[in-house]
């Protein structure tokens, strides 16, 4: 009984945090953006940057996912992108919406599968920042980030929102 507790708990954090993204990028959406060049560090080694939100270089993103680190107030997050085999830009964070607490619900790639570290779900290039909910990453949405084209910027309120999921990280 103790890990559906703890399963209903997690669910409804996810849940939460969830509409208040999407109330903030609502809110978002109606106020210009400032794009300022971001620190963006590797795995393990992420900048800490007083720039507002992380930028990714769109021609960065292939159909191999790329991992962005950056430390928002002091919590290191990392974002995944990819380019998916129709050509659309994907995100999400690199956490599992079940396994984040574990500390070990990351995701490494594994030939074409990104792989979670904890539970060893597996998912492929093309499921990435689709769904929200269930043993998957946390995703990004296209209405939680701006793409002009040049960059995907992903606002810095926004990454602060999912500190919780990192909080437990042992990468």
């Amino acid at each position: 009984m103790r890990s559906k507790n703890g399963i209903v708990v997690a669910i409804a954090v996810v849940a939460v945090a969830a509409l208040v993204a999407v109330g903030w990028s609502l809110q978002r959406r109606e106020q210009a953006v400032a794009v300022n060049v971001p620190a963006v560090g590797s795995p393990g080694h992420p900048a800490e940057s007083a720039s507002p939100d992380l930028v990714i270089p769109v021609a960065s993103v292939t159909g191999r996912p790329a991992f962005y680190s950056t430390r928002v107030d002091g919590t290191e997050l990392e974002v995944i992108a990819v380019r998916t085999s129709d050509g659309a830009l994907r995100t999400a964070f690199n956490t599992c919406q079940i396994c984040y607490s574990s500390g070990r619900g990351y995701y490494k790639q594994v030939g074409g599968y990104l792989v979670c570290q904890n539970c060893g779900n597996r998912f492929g290039m093309d499921q990435l920042g689709v769904a929200a909910g269930g043993c998957n990453p946390v995703p990004i949405f296209p209405e939680d980030r701006v793409t002009d084209g040049t960059n995907i910027i992903i606002p810095r309120e926004y990454l602060a929102q999912a500190k919780a999921l990192f909080a437990s990280w042992k990468y």
